[in-house]
């Protein structure tokens, strides 16, 4: 049987590269692997892919039962088909907090290490088969890791997945910093999305003290196209909220350039998350959150809904 390799639902850039990384890394051994996507790639995804020549992996919503499968860049369920606990799932390769739920019909193989990156820990676990990577997966390795570390800007940025990077982009002739922002260029132009694809672009779903949240990050370098929207992005939260049954949908654009986020405060709940999370002072609609950029390291486990001041 084949074995489906896929990240986690509204891909990014690493949920799409880091499949087709692994993909040709079983398939280069003699194994029978394909890549498939859980939704549609974001833009900067999309970017990387016309750009590397690879192949859009088919998308997929569900799974057949006994379906042998790997998870790279997630271990959430609730980021995974609704069927996953009836799949084989033969492995999981992540950078994120172990959140639990998933089940498995025997021993499989984990590796989570805190890395920016699924694809650094896949370059590592290849050992001597990655120096026979191609350029369009070493492109797509290269993607996935300056799209995680916001170029090296993020706080979950590590000496491992910048010294890759340098390497990588090296071998390929590529000046990181040009490459960098012809793909943030590509994430920061979101015109052609509705309100709701917005917030569920790239999003993820946690519950902090019994309250469900989506909690959604716009990553861009031109903050103000977005936040020029922000009335019907608020206006949007609740249908949205309520189709995906959560609580509240928390939204906060990075500005890739300046290192900062603003959150959108629509409501008392958001307020009091704002201010028992960050310990900021709200007294609008938006507020500003300096040095904010990473939802991994720095929001999902500072969220809170109670203040503990």
């Amino acid at each position: 049987m084949t074995t489906l390799i896929f990240g986690h639902k509204s891909p990014d850039t690493d949920s799409t590269g880091s499949p087709l990384i692994w993909e040709w890394f079983m398939n280069h051994q003699g194994g029978d692997a394909r890549a498939v996507l859980l939704g549609e790639p974001n833009t900067e995804a999309a970017f990387v892919l016309d750009r590397w020549n690879l192949a859009k992996p088919a998308i997929i919503d569900t799974l057949d039962n006994e379906q042998t499968c790997i998870v790279v860049d997630t271990n959430n369920p609730a980021e995974l088909p609704d069927n996953i606990n009836s799949a084989d799932i033969q492995a999981i390769i992540d950078h994120h907090k172990l959140v639990g739920g998933l089940e498995t019909a025997g021993p499989i193989d984990i590796t989570i290490r805190p890395l920016a990156c699924t694809a650094t820990i896949m370059h590592d676990l290849m050992g001597h088969h990655a120096g026979h990577m191609p350029d369009n997966i070493k492109g797509a390795m290269l993607s996935c890791i300056l799209s995680d570390t916001l170029e090296f800007r993020s706080p979950t940025t590590t000496d491992t997945d910048r010294k890759l990077a340098e390497s990588l982009a090296a071998d390929l002739d590529i000046d990181i910093a040009d490459y960098a922002a012809e793909m943030f260029a590509a994430k920061s132009d979101v015109s052609a999305f509705s309100e709701a694809e917005l917030l569920r672009m790239d999003s993820k779903e946690y519950e902090v003290d019994g309250v469900k949240f989506r909690v959604s990050v716009l990553e861009t370098t031109s903050p103000k196209m977005v936040l020029d929207r922000k009335a019907e992005l608020m206006a949007a939260m609740p249908k949205v909220a309520g189709e995906d049954k959560v609580n509240e949908v928390l939204l906060f654009v990075v500005d890739i350039l300046n290192e900062e986020a603003t959150m959108l405060v629509p409501n008392d709940l958001s307020k009091r998350v704002a201010e028992a999370s960050f310990g900021a002072t709200v007294s609008g609609d938006t507020v500003v959150l300096p040095g904010i950029m990473s939802r991994k390291k720095q929001i999902i486990p500072n969220l809170n809904v109670q203040s503990q001041y």
